[in-house]
């Protein structure tokens, strides 16, 4: 018997949607919020905005956004000193991935105590979190949807993957507004996060056919739309297939977890501040050319999935036009570099390829990798 399950939460989808947020807290109990964001979003003026729907409702809010691009355990920790003296009984995220992790991590440890490290893993969340709500301000995260939170270990200098149903908010309302004011550069990375969220989770150990019906539609939908949404900021057309697509993908990465892209990329992450996306370009095909062998047939979906012409092909040569378009997406939307590019030196592959080993997304690769395996692929992304 296969068992399996689907967790999501309520879901507030379309232009404008930023409006419910009030009420949204208002119908899960909340009476005091605290807003987490960052510089780049409050200065874009959506938090001014985010509050303005806030005390229309009759709440409070206490903002904080003392956090960077690769959020760290220290910033959760003043958080958390922040939130507990605030008073407030409800949490909400308005921007990417960044804040939203926060949030997370902050509601885990203001009612769990312990540190962040005591949650590293699955399932090691054991009390119920304050009501969350989050407004995502970018395309590609997904984490407005999913049960992960990842946050930067500053000593061991690592990406933490916390994952557990607990950090699936209450609601998610996904504005595509909020998408304009970001440039083309953080649209492009923003895009390749959720696009490797649609091909992990589709190749992924643990895929099932609800994950797979998210995963395909957002790599298609990202491969329709994201050069569209990088060349022109104000096509909302584009904009709101891509906030789709990453809500969708994240939907699916939730589900079925990921795989050796993202257990590589959080450690290079961790060790550089460099910003995900940019390094999942890096290492991406790379680790499709690796599982290519395990599951042919799964890569020859997601070739047709990104529009490519694959009839009368072997399995073999369909499988790889999928790594083609990938690469041709990322030459596209100017993110074609090595990691070398992006900062990390070669001395560090070997501990970078230990820490990935330990990493959770890894157990659910579709193909076996050893450390030999991983070193041989950070070599390639180099």
């Amino acid at each position: 018997m296969n068992i399996s399950k689907f967790v999501a939460p309520e879901i507030i989808f379309g232009r404008g949607s930023l409006s419910q947020l009030g009420e949204s807290l208002v119908r899960i109990g909340v009476s005091k919020v605290f807003l987490v964001s960052d510089d780049g979003v409050i200065n874009a003026g959506w938090v001014d905005q985010a509050v303005h729907y806030l005390h229309a409702a009759g709440l409070e809010a206490e903002i904080f956004s003392a956090l960077s691009t690769n959020p760290k355990d220290f910033e959760v920790i003043e958080g958390v000193v922040r939130y507990q003296q605030s008073g407030c009984d409800g949490i909400v995220a308005v921007g990417g991935g960044s804040p939203t992790d926060v949030a997370k991590a902050i509601a885990t440890l203001a009612t769990n105590g312990g540190v962040l490290q005591d949650y590293e893993g699955i399932n090691k969340i054991t009390h119920p979190l304050p009501p969350m709500v989050i407004a995502p301000s970018t395309a590609g995260a997904g984490s407005e949807v999913s049960q992960f939170a990842i946050i930067v270990d500053t000593v061991r200098k690592l990406k933490m993957s916390i994952i557990s149903k607990s950090l699936v908010p209450d609601i998610a309302i996904v504005d595509p507004e909020l998408l304009k004011t970001k440039d083309a550069k953080l649209a492009a990375a923003t895009g390749l996060d959720a696009l490797t969220h649609g091909i992990e989770s589709y190749v992924s150990l643990a895929a099932t056919p609800l994950t797979d019906i998210h995963a395909l539609k957002a790599i298609e939908l990202i491969s329709r739309n994201m050069r569209k949404a990088v060349a022109d900021r104000g096509d909302m057309e584009a904009n709101t297939n891509m906030a789709m697509a990453a809500l969708t993908a994240g939907l699916a990465f939730s589900n079925a977890i990921l795989g050796a892209t993202h257990a590589m990329t959080h450690q290079v992450d961790g060790l550089i501040d460099q910003h995900h996306g940019e390094t999942n370009a890096s290492i991406l095909p790379h680790v499709m050319e690796f599982n290519l062998p395990a599951c042919p047939e799964r890569f020859r979906d997601i070739a047709i999935a990104m529009g490519e012409e694959v009839a009368g092909l072997e399995p073999g040569a369909a499988a790889a036009r999928s790594i083609e378009a990938v690469k041709r997406l990322i030459a596209d939307v100017g993110l074609a570099k090595g990691l070398a590019d992006i900062g990390l030196k070669a001395e560090f592959i070997p501990l970078l390829s230990r820490n990935a080993l330990k990493d959770a997304c890894l157990v659910t690769n579709p193909r076996n990798a050893g450390i030999n395996d991983i070193e041989t692929i950070f070599h390639k992304a180099m």
